[in-house]
């Protein structure tokens, strides 16, 4: 192994051990200055004066984790789309034969949650 290889890994360790170290340092030292004074109002579960009625646990409709996840995935769909189309004239055209199997999966994803009526807000 050449040194200048080890040399490298020594200074990532020590740039680590250095954020690490401020990272607890920080925790510590807001543990011992931050002010101790307990109180009722800070117990509840909300600290704007107002006593909370009922019970916290609210149930959701599971429509709105199905908008959520579809927003995601086409989210990510577009992170994965704008690069591609910057460098689209430089790639070989096994890219674009990739992307269009990515497209054609997304697109009948999006296809069979339509046709089951996920998408349909009622």
């Amino acid at each position: 192994m050449p040194t200048d290889y080890a040399f490298n890994y020594t200074a990532v360790i020590v740039a680590a051990g250095f954020g690490f170290g401020g990272i607890g340092f920080t925790f510590i030292l807001s543990r011992l200055l931050a002010p101790k004074r307990p109180s009722l109002m800070q117990t509840i579960a909300y600290e704007c004066g107002i006593i909370p009625e009922g019970q916290g646990n609210t149930k959701y409709n599971i429509r709105y984790y199905l908008f959520a996840l579809f927003f995601l995935i086409f989210a990510v769909e577009a992170v994965f789309m704008f690069p591609w189309v910057v460098v689209f004239l430089a790639l070989p055209s096994s890219a674009f034969i990739s992307m269009m199997i990515f497209l054609a999966i997304l697109i009948f994803g999006l296809a069979y949650a339509w046709r089951k009526g996920v998408l349909q807000w009622r």
